[in-house]
């Protein structure tokens, strides 16, 4: 595949169906039991509002952007989300607490054909480069958390410069296994 020609930008509000339909693949993919907190079935009985709003906020709130992957043909190879967690505020799992302005990278999900082919760092870096543009707050650190029984997933990401920090946290809802924070600092 030959990502040369694919155009990474932020998402627009008009393309909530596309936004649906990538998530709803992504749910489906072997590795979502891990790598996702809802199932295919629970994204898929949202209703399109849902979609609307989550679509509109990911393209235009200043502490959430979601960006894609877009090949030639219009089609989507990937996608991935910051989220603004300010400091003293609760995280996004249980038992979890921001100590410092961050961006957690969250939805991440490259099409198996694009995958391998380095645009998930492609899209980690556009993530990263928006978190670093932030003013208010001013971001010290990009976060994520990945799955225990996901090497290739932590593998990719210490690609990217991302490093356990020592926090790993259980599983939200009962699942099984433990999520393990990894993080880069401001450079």
């Amino acid at each position: 595949m030959n990502t040369s020609t694919t155009i990474i930008r932020r998402v627009r509000t008009d393309e909530w169906q596309q936004l649906r339909d990538t998530r709803l693949d992504a749910l489906l993919d072997p590795v979502a039991a891990v790598a996702f907190l809802e199932t295919h079935e629970q994204a898929a009985a949202k209703p399109d509002e849902f979609w609307q709003d989550r679509t509109t906020r990911a393209a235009t709130d200043p502490h959430v952007a979601q960006f894609i992957a877009q090949a030639e043909d219009g089609t989507w190879l990937g996608s991935m989300t910051g989220v603004v967690e300010r400091s003293g505020g609760g995280g996004a799992l249980e038992g979890d607490v921001v100590e410092v302005d961050q961006v957690h990278l969250v939805g991440v999900y490259v099409r198996p054909p694009a995958r391998g082919t380095g645009l998930a760092l492609d899209l980690i870096r556009t993530v990263q480069e928006w978190a670093w543009s932030l003013t208010e707050p001013r971001i010290e650190r990009v976060r994520l958390f990945v799955h225990e029984d996901n090497p290739r997933a932590e593998a990719m990401y210490r690609k990217a410069g991302f490093e356990p920090s020592g926090v790993v946290l259980p599983v939200p809802g009962g699942g099984a296994g433990r999520e393990v924070e990894m993080a880069v600092l401001r450079g």
